[in-house]
Parts: C-alpha cells; sequence; structure tokens
C-alpha cells in the first residue's frame, strides 16, 4: 500500500522550519512527502527547495484555500492512502504506522486521525481534533476532549480506538479512492469543516471514520487564521448552517434552521459583548451568504442519496454545555 503524506502551505516557512525535519525523521521511508503550495508569497518553497531537494512540490497558481487547494494538488498525488496533514504539526516517532495498520486491517473505514494534542501544553488535548468529532443536529461540532472553550488533559481517557463522526483535517488519513469517489472536499467552504462535510459523505455510503489512540502529533493551531478573527468567524458560520442545509433532510430542516439561527443569534449577541461589533457582523453575514446561495446548495443537496447516520448528536450541544454546564464528552448522552 502506497502512502502519501501531504502538507498544504500558504506563507509557512516558520512550521517547516520548526516542523519538516522531524516529519522527515518520524514518517517511514515508504511513505511519500509532499508540499502542496498555495501561491505562497514568502520565501517556504526556496526554503524547502535549498535544505530538503528530495521533498517533490506541487504548486498551485494561486490560494485556493484549504478545501479546493488540496483538492487540485491531490489530483496529481497518487498512492493508496493520502495523509494530509497541516504544516504546524509536530509528529511523534512512527505516527503514520498505527494509522495505516488500521486501515489495512479494516476495509470498511474510510478515514481516520491519530490524538491531536497541544504543541504548547502536552499534557492536553488540542481544539482541532482532540480525540476525534462530531457534531449535533444544529451543526455545532465538538470533540472527545474538547466541547467549545474546554480542554480535557490527556489522563488516557480516550487511550482505546474509536469510531467517530468526523476527523480532523489537520491531520486526515483518508483512502484515496473514496476522497474521489465522493468527490473530494467540497470547494466551496473553502476552509473550516469542510472535512466534516467529506466524512458525512463517506459515512452516507456506508463507510466508517475512526480515531487511532496510538497515533499522537502536537498541533499549533491558528497557523492561518488567528482564533480570533472575524473572517474565521464567518466561514465557521457560514459552513456551519451551510454544512446543514446540504446534509440534513427536508423534513428535519424545516424545524432545524429555525432554531439553529436562533442559536447563532445568541452566539452573536455573546461576540457583541466579548469581542466586538465585527464577529456579530461575520456572523450575519454568514447567514446572509447562505440564504443568497440557497438554490446552489439544495442542488448539491440533491444529488445525495441517504441521509440518515449514526453518532449525530440529535440534541443541542450548546444546551448541554451552557444550559445544563455538561463541559466534557463524557457528560454528553447520544
Amino acid at each position: 500500500m502506497s502512502v502519501a503524506v501531504v502538507i498544504l502551505n500558504w506563507n509557512g516557512r516558520k512550521f517547516f522550519e520548526l516542523f519538516l525535519p522531524q516529519v522527515i525523521l518520524n514518517t517511514s521511508s515508504d511513505a511519500k512527502i509532499i508540499i502542496a503550495d498555495n501561491c505562497s508569497s514568502d520565501n517556504s518553497l526556496e526554503f524547502v527547495r535549498i535544505n530538503y531537494p528530495n521533498i517533490e512540490i506541487i504548486e498551485n497558481d494561486k490560494n485556493y484555500g484549504f478545501a479546493e487547494g488540496y483538492n487540485k494538488a491531490l489530483a496529481h498525488v497518487f498512492a493508496d492512502y493520502y495523509i494530509l496533514l497541516n504544516s504546524d504539526i509536530e509528529t511523534t516517532e512512527g505516527w503514520v504506522i498505527p494509522l495505516i495498520a488500521f486501515m489495512n486491517e479494516n476495509k470498511d473505514v474510510a478515514a481516520c486521525q491519530p490524538k491531536i494534542k497541544s504543541y504548547y501544553n502536552k499534557e492536553w488535548f488540542e481544539y482541532a481534533g482532540a480525540a476525534g468529532g462530531f457534531i449535533d443536529k444544529y451543526g455545532f461540532p465538538f470533540c472527545r476532549g474538547r466541547i467549545f472553550d474546554t480542554l480535557e488533559k490527556d489522563e488516557g481517557q480516550y487511550d482505546c480506538n474509536a469510531e467517530i463522526f468526523w476527523a480532523t483535517g489537520a491531520c486526515l488519513c483518508v483512502r484515496s479512492d473514496l476522497f474521489w469517489s465522493v468527490g473530494g472536499f467540497d470547494k466551496d467552504f473553502f476552509a473550516h469543516m469542510e472535512e466534516i462535510d467529506l466524512c458525512w459523505r463517506l459515512k452516507r455510503k456506508g463507510y466508517k471514520i475512526y480515531y487511532i489512540c496510538n497515533s499522537e502529533v502536537y498541533h499549533v493551531g491558528g497557523g492561518t487564521l488567528p482564533k480570533k478573527n472575524p473572517n474565521k468567524t464567518f466561514l465557521n458560520f457560514r459552513n456551519s448552517l451551510y454544512i446543514l442545509l446540504k446534509n440534513t433532510s427536508s423534513l428535519n430542516l424545516l424545524y432545524i434552521i429555525p432554531v439553529k439561527f436562533i442559536l447563532d443569534v445568541a452566539a452573536a449577541v455573546k461576540f457583541l459583548f466579548s469581542s466586538g461589533f465585527r464577529d456579530l457582523l461575520a456572523i450575519m453575514r454568514a447567514h446572509f451568504y447562505c440564504y443568497v446561495n440557497i438554490f446552489k446548495i439544495l442542488k448539491k443537496r440533491r444529488q445525495l442519496k441517504k441521509y440518515e447516520v449514526d453518532l449525530l448528536l440529535n440534541k443541542s450541544i450548546v444546551i448541554e454545555y451552557y444550559v445544563k454546564c455538561n463541559k466534557y464528552f463524557k457528560d454528553i448522552k447520544f
């Protein structure tokens, strides 16, 4: 089985300096490492060419974002497995082996992720993926080890492989044939939650998504867009609504969307008092975008044959967290 570790880059020289040597050292020799560049304007590619001349580079002609950027690059990558790796991740020794071994042994698994922990606080899980992702019926994602801003310390509570709803795009191992069988990432997401949409489509075809406990990496996070950034807020809220409109059945949408609107209004008010007017405007823009493009989104939804999938939380994680004060994954009842 051939493996390609593909790192999408945009102006990431500082991360190459810090993490690329370890990626090379810790990745098995039979896995190919490829840099997919989204038209960087720094000298990150020059750095790679000078210091790592054997690494293959694929250059996109502009910054296509995460979703289409990977689609464009992966069209030129020929391997049985893709491992999509963020440039701001520190790998550990032998991190690839458990992922591929599990996939080889379980043909019904389309994608998986390792344990994602914080680069700055290595005993703690990291926001973008933690010990595997889930989503509630209103489009709010959460993880084992992370619900909203509450992170858990790794005390072995997730030291077993487990089926999950979505695997993080920060370090995603996926079968290449299945990736393309569902059309790859939806380019309209640009960045944020495109991996959830991908996993949802893979699950709809009857495949499973898994978390693999004995592979571990450390994620910096916020390498491209800082957490407190109105554009990040826009993408998160737009894509959260987009994913519901695209993947939820018509009958369920009739009551889910009004509730989603109320929850997002509450979030906008919270943002107004905590971080200012720009985040509130970003949420308004997110809804406006989806409503203006509703027919385009619904056209995509009509192409999806099966709607019901398992491991979708059939209630509000917002209510669980903020009203019932269930801050940890163990407190959430599916």
